[in-house]
């Protein structure tokens, strides 16, 4: 199971924490790089990119966006200055809420904006318009998909930067209010490479989410949409606890049967929760980041097939 060789590999890099793997680090910075290319051609040099732009400049255009941005730049905000109480460890708690601050924000705005953009068009006869061009439904689909991607990282990117530039300051802050030494600089560093994996995850599973909900706005509403994928997002955490908990109480094999097949058809999103790596100080390996990336790659194209079933013969007429 996913999780279980997760959990293996968070314990290795746990175990070599003092060790410095520079390599890694510039091959998954170069695959980075290579993806934001590949992403510039998919958008201007095929159809599906067409697509992919107009989702995109429509959403950044919508309030809801607007509001997510301020609404999650104030939390971090107050997070920073607001006491926790935790003896010291102010800034993992810090840590803590603003990565799940971005993660809530991201699905937030990639679910009302698949459910908006892909349900509206469909009910509104605009997806029949845009068909009768020379761009089949598996193009509207992926551009789609892309597109709302795309807003997702728009609004990750000034989250991220913000959330990072906090944490520097909130590392001073609290040196100078215990009356210590400030840390310097280059003191500071290892706690924001630390966030730069998990907000990396935290990507992922919105691309897992985005594509769940985007088969799901083929053929569904917006509330019903909203409501189903807020279930898998509970369910898709609590996967590895049910698995488990059935196993070691010896529960009936019914029990156990549903228990796997619910964990292996649902996407185990604790597999990109970096919660735990976050309150130890572990720096998440470039490895881990590999196989959760091969794993979001699997199961958002599994997803996008998923979709591209339910719309092929659905009358939009």
């Amino acid at each position: 199971m996913f999780n279980v060789f997760s959990v293996s590999l968070l314990a290795q890099a746990q175990q070599r924490q003092g060790s410095s793997i520079p390599n890694e680090w510039l091959i998954t910075i170069a695959v980075g790089g290579l993806l934001l290319v590949g992403l510039l051609v998919f958008n201007y040099m095929t159809r599906a990119g067409i697509i992919a732009r107009a989702t995109t400049k429509e959403a950044l255009r919508q309030p809801v966006y607007l509001l997510l941005l301020v609404i999650a730049l104030l939390i971090l905000v107050i997070n920073t200055f607001l006491p926790f109480f935790s003896f010291g460890d102010d800034v993992k708690m810090l840590k803590d809420c603003g990565l799940a601050t971005i993660l809530v924000s991201s699905m937030l705005l990639a679910i009302w904006t698949s459910s908006t953009s892909i349900s509206e068009e469909i009910e509104g006869k605009t997806a029949m318009t845009l068909l009768s061009k020379p761009i089949n439904r598996r193009h509207f689909v992926v551009g789609k998909y892309v597109g709302i991607l795309q807003t997702v990282l728009w609004l990750m990117i000034p989250l991220s930067l913000s959330f990072l530039a906090l944490i520097f300051y909130k590392i001073g802050y609290d040196a100078r209010e215990a009356a210590q030494e400030i840390p310097s600089f280059a003191q500071r560093i290892p706690a924001l490479a630390q966030i730069a994996p998990a907000i990396i995850l935290i990507f992922m599973e919105a691309a897992v989410m985005t594509s769940i909900s985007v088969a799901i706005s083929t053929r569904l509403p917006m509330i019903v949409n909203m409501v189903t994928c807020f279930t898998i997002f509970v369910v898709g955490h609590l996967t590895p606890v049910l698995v488990q908990q059935n196993a070691e109480s010896k529960a009936l094999e019914m029990v156990q049967f549903m228990a796997q097949l619910i964990a292996t058809v649902l996407p185990s999103l604790e597999s990109f929760n970096s919660q735990t790596a976050v309150a130890v100080n572990i720096m998440i390996p470039p490895v881990y980041l590999a196989w959760c990336a091969a794993y979001c790659a699997v199961y958002c194209t599994a997803a996008l097939l998923l979709a591209f079933i339910l719309f092929e013969d659905r009358d939009l007429a």
